[in-house]
């Protein structure tokens, strides 16, 4: 089926090794083998420990393999990173709070030094796109724990990068916060066609999220199984009664107990 497609991200053998306290090697990837398309959601699941943020950093260009490669757009990832392909959004918001919500997204802008009236005007852009026009002007602290991450994926979206690489960045919030933010984040993914890397410990997230879960297990981590995603789109919070998605959770669940692909 992805025979056609573009190859965006390609892992191939990857390994990242650690030194613990002790100068012992801790193995925390090995041998991941993977190909993400443009376009792809995937959400990248596992325990805690398992590798996964490790994963995520490696192609951020935030950690480097000690085995294997990494190609994005067959480029390695610090020229992506530095051609501003990349944009990153954490699992706290971490927003500065002296500065403005609209503020704070045009801070990369400002950074790379664009005027100020294509800043302004692109930050604008940014918050109507994730609901936030109203609040432009207020500060983080007076803004919910979902609307703070809104902001912070308005303001990942500023440079209009390629590629989002999202770290459990809705793991701190309610459940109904949750939600509402799992059906925005589809409606911005389907209005600006990015490939977007979620890592997520929560397996029905991964499942309504995603067009294929990446399954890592730990120690040493290992990519186990790959289980695609065949839901339609879009997605409402509905299809999470349906039997289809039910299966799917439990193949994903399931496959923590397979071996390495």
């Amino acid at each position: 089926m992805n025979e056609t497609r573009e190859v965006e991200i390609k892992t191939r053998h990857l390994g990242v090794t650690f030194k613990d306290n002790n100068n012992n090697d801790v193995i925390a990837l090995q041998d991941i083998n993977l190909e993400i398309y443009k376009g792809e959601f995937i959400a990248l699941l596992g325990p805690s420990g398992c590798g996964k943020t490790t994963l995520l950093r490696t192609i951020a260009d935030l950690q480097q393999p000690t085995l294997g490669d990494v190609h994005i757009q067959g480029m390695i990832p610090r020229e992506v990173r530095l051609d501003k392909k990349l944009g990153f959004v954490f699992q706290q918001a971490v927003l500065l709070d002296w500065r403005t919500v609209k503020k704070n997204v045009e801070l990369p802008m400002e950074i790379m030094k664009y005027s100020k009236e294509a800043r302004s005007k692109r930050a604008d852009e940014m918050l109507e796109m994730v609901g936030l026009t109203d609040f432009a002007k207020h500060y983080p602290n007076q803004l919910s724990g979902g609307m703070q991450q809104r902001a912070n994926i308005a303001r990942a979206f500023g440079l209009n990068p390629d590629i989002l690489l999202m770290d459990e960045p809705f793991s701190a919030l309610d459940e109904f916060t949750k939600e509402k933010l799992h059906e925005d984040l589809l409606k911005i993914w389907r209005a600006t066609n990015k490939t977007i890397l979620f890592v997520t410990h929560n397996i029905q997230e991964a499942v309504f999220l995603s067009d294929r879960v990446c399954v890592l297990s730990p120690h040493p981590g290992r990519l186990s199984n790959i289980v695609n995603i065949d839901l339609p789109r879009p997605r409402s919070l509905d299809i999470k009664e349906s039997p289809e998605f039910n299966e799917l959770v439990k193949e994903v669940r399931n496959s923590f107990e397979g071996g390495s692909v």
